[in-house]
């Protein structure tokens, strides 16, 4: 699954991306326009468990789990109607399963603000906006298709068309697909539509160097804070893109003592990766053995031979049972022998609903 990092111009995008992928492959400027292609990175989702694993499997090997980000050009006002390459980006922004929106939370002379000065809600509406826009041509367009077939039998077109027209008044009013209240039913369908606004979102504050270590006490956060308040499939991230890109070069122990200095413990990085994570609906089982550890990422609740699956799709299709352990009980226990003994290693059949952290081993038929 992918997470795509947008926003205004200038507001950190590239440097960001550059500071999660731990590369330079987004090329960072001081101008508007300089990302065109959206630059795709592979990001290992940061995750404590892998090393307790390490030690109880006592392997060397250990494989965390991964996500891509997708650094997504700059949107501007009028992004709906072409402005700024405005087609391009929108339909980038199309492929993504979730929006990382990139928000300027400070101030520097040095570096333009392609709207003249610093107001993050003020920005984040722009955007919204844009997406609302390009939402309502596309709701109109197909409600005209869908209207053709919801005049005979086809029930999926009419349950397409019922929920269209409740959407069309609702993106009039300025509201995002997201705050549209919607059954089981209708979720499913908004779902294949892929509307922009239905997106799940997760804003990305980028402060100054100096505001990082109380980062929630900057004014602008503030704002993005309480925006987000009022907001579903929304939450924030403060982050500092500089300091997060300075520290590419350096070691674990050096970048330790930078965030330290910093009067911080955790890179906004991690906390970033493990928001958009959740943000898209993924969570991590294990398998842990002499060979490896290896975090597996499934969709919170997928039942057993799904997760199975994802290993290889014989398990899947060949799936008998799964050997499930905790991970709290077996990291408090020690061992999987330990975790026998004390009645928490189990076997889970075809409609076991796998929890975050489980270690699991399957059985399955050849």
């Amino acid at each position: 699954m992918k997470a795509g990092i947008v926003g205004l111009p200038n507001v950190g995008k590239s440097t960001l991306f550059n500071a999660v992928t731990r590369s330079r492959k987004a090329e960072a400027a001081n101008y508007p326009f300089c990302t065109i292609d959206p630059n795709v990175g592979v990001v290992t989702v940061p995750d404590e468990r892998l090393a307790v694993l390490q030690g109880i499997a006592k392997t060397s090997v250990v494989i965390p789990a991964a996500i891509e980000f997708v650094d997504i050009a700059g949107l501007v006002e009028g992004a709906s109607k072409g402005e700024g390459l405005g087609n391009q980006f929108l339909a980038n922004i199309r492929e993504v399963d979730a929006i990382i929106h990139v928000v300027r939370c400070f101030v520097d002379d040095d570096v333009i603000h392609n709207m003249g000065s610093v107001d993050p809600v003020r920005d984040i509406e722009i955007i919204t906006t844009e997406l609302i826009l390009a939402d309502l041509e596309m709701v109109e367009k197909r409600i005209e298709k869908t209207a053709k077939k919801a005049r005979g039998s086809d029930k999926e077109a009419q349950a397409e068309l019922e929920l269209l027209q409740k959407l069309l008044p609702h993106l009039n009013e300025g509201k995002s697909a997201n705050l549209l209240e919607v059954d089981d039913g209708e979720a499913k369908i908004l779902k294949l539509i892929q509307l922009l606004s239905a997106k799940p979102v997760l804003f990305a504050c980028n402060v100054a160097e100096d505001d990082l270590a109380d980062a929630d006490a900057n004014p602008f956060v503030e704002k993005v804070a309480e925006y987000v308040r009022t907001h579903h499939d929304a939450a924030y991230v403060p982050i500092s893109a500089k300091i997060e890109f300075e520290l590419i070069d350096l070691d674990p122990a050096e970048a330790t003592e930078f965030l330290q200095d910093l009067g911080v413990s955790d890179s906004g990085v991690s906390l970033l990766i493990k928001g958009t994570y959740a943000l898209l609906g993924l969570q991590t089982y294990f398998t842990a053995g002499e060979k490896e550890v290896r975090a597996w990422t499934i969709v919170k609740g997928w039942k057993a031979p799904q997760a199975a699956g994802v290993i290889h799709t014989d398990f899947e299709h060949g799936f008998i049972k799964a050997e499930i352990v905790s991970y709290d009980d077996l990291s408090t226990l020690g061992s999987v022998a330990a975790a026998r003994d004390a009645g928490k290693y189990r076997l889970e059949g075809k409609e076991y609903v796998f929890a975050d952290g489980d270690v699991a081993l399957f059985r399955f038929n050849n």
